[in-house]
């Protein structure tokens, strides 16, 4: 448990200095781009494009990266992810201005191709290598927990700092993380089969029980798109499970392009009233993945509670898209509680079709369908939200947008009912519980 306790303290620094800014970014980015107005499309129009590029970026680092991480370890790709984030932070720490925050744009861009989502992902494949499966969906809940704790700490922070004071603590945490994961981190993959130095040319001939076999080593290459619908098609719950990423991505990248805009617009939301409904929504969600999901997957299994989260997924964002009234939104934000279950019951699923050689791979893969959606999320709906909300609007209806995210979402829901989680690929060891019984 000590192990997997640095892992989720890394995960919790990293994640509070990430989520700290993201109250401030919408003024940060109005207030530099269209000074003194409640409604910019060319913000709207540059926040989509630059979340575009990332997914575009992200949708070929991230099996990258996972694949890396199998072959040399998951602490040592840890350091890319958690050294880039730093940079952007530390631009808008020394100034907001509108030369620095186009500064921060472009790196943040370049460096969000890397960092962005891979922590998870790495964080999601080292608890995987010490977890045995039967306690997977309960471990990946706490790590979703933890997150979601730290982006409770995390706004709640940018609630009572200035707006300068919150992107200086936000970098010096970021720099605090990095320092602690190279200290007191352990590599997770203890099996002796990884190449080291990173930059070695050795490959490693044998998978996790010493057999030699073309089926594991064909992941041990750089990943390819040959390999990634090898990997797919390996399993029917698998090729399912990356169609429900891909709409829940769809949704939840639409809706966060989305949402903070719209309520800025229509109910002139500020810096502190995005901080206390994400304050709102992250306590439900910490609470409901550190305490309610360890009872309820292993009672109900990881497919139905897949299905629930997603059933109140998309109350959440129809909710959001109907909103007549400023407190409708914070009431939506309540159903955190349940809707947080399908990314960590998505996971276990797609953990449990691959052996222990292939969980980076096999995440990254997950995560890089998720980027593709990520590319396809602003390009749609980033340009329906400048049109719903500016007066050029077909017919009045500025949640428009966000409704058509609560239909990709609806999307997810019904393939999640058709997904069999079929038996898994078990070539694990009883010592593989070593992290938690230590």
């Amino acid at each position: 448990m000590e192990k997997l306790s640095h892992l989720f303290l890394t995960v919790f620094l990293y994640n509070f200095s990430t989520f700290m800014v993201v109250p401030a970014m919408t003024d940060v980015t109005m207030a530099a781009i269209c000074p003194g107005q409640v409604e910019c499309s060319l913000a709207i129009f540059l926040s989509g494009f630059q979340q575009a590029i990332i997914g575009l970026g992200t949708l070929v680092m991230m099996p990258l990266v996972g694949n890396l991480s199998d072959k040399y370890g998951r602490k040592a790709l840890l350091a890319l992810p958690m050294g880039l984030a730093i940079i952007p932070l530390a631009i808008l720490a020394y100034s907001r201005t509108r030369y620095f925050f186009y500064a921060y744009y472009v790196l943040r861009t370049l460096t969000a191709m890397v960092c962005e989502g891979s922590l998870h992902c790495l964080a999601l494949a080292y608890v995987a290598d010490g977890v045995p499966e039967g306690r997977r969906a309960s471990a990946f809940g706490i790590l979703s927990g933890i997150g979601s704790s730290a982006f409770v700490c995390g706004t709640l922070s940018a609630r009572f700092l200035s707006t300068a004071s919150t992107f200086r603590v936000a970098a010096s945490m970021a720099i605090v993380a990095l320092v602690y994961m190279r200290v007191f981190l352990q590599e997770s993959i203890v099996d002796g089969s990884l190449s080291t130095p990173i930059l070695s040319h050795r490959e490693s001939k044998v998978d996790a029980l010493g057999n030699s076999s073309k089926n594991v080593q064909i992941f041990k290459t750089m990943p390819s798109l040959e390999n990634m619908i090898c990997l797919l098609k390996s399993s029917v719950t698998l090729s399912q499970a990356a169609v429900v990423a891909f709409f829940i991505n769809l949704s939840e990248v639409g809706l966060h392009s989305s949402l903070m805009y719209y309520l800025k617009a229509q109910f002139h939301f500020n810096k502190n009233q995005f901080a206390d409904l994400m304050v709102i929504s992250g306590i439900a969600g910490t609470i409901s993945q550190l305490v309610l999901m360890p009872i309820l997957a292993p009672a109900l299994g990881e497919g139905k509670l897949l299905s629930i989260g997603l059933f109140f997924t998309c109350a959440h964002i129809f909710l959001n898209g109907i909103a007549w009234s400023f407190w409708v939104p914070y009431a939506a934000a309540m159903l955190s509680i349940l809707f947080v279950f399908s990314q960590p019951c998505l996971r276990t699923i797609v953990s449990k079709q691959v052996g222990t050689s292939e969980q980076g791979m096999a995440q990254g893969c997950i995560s890089g369908i998720g980027s593709f959606a990520n590319v396809v999320s602003p390009l749609v709906f980033s340009p329906l939200t400048a049109l719903f909300l500016s007066e050029r609007a077909p017919f009045h209806f500025p949640g428009f947008s966000i409704m058509c995210t609560g239909f990709a979402s609806m999307i997810a829901l019904i393939q999640s009912t058709m997904i069999r989680t079929a038996p898994p690929i078990s070539n694990e060891s009883s010592n593989n519980s070593n992290y938690v019984d230590a």
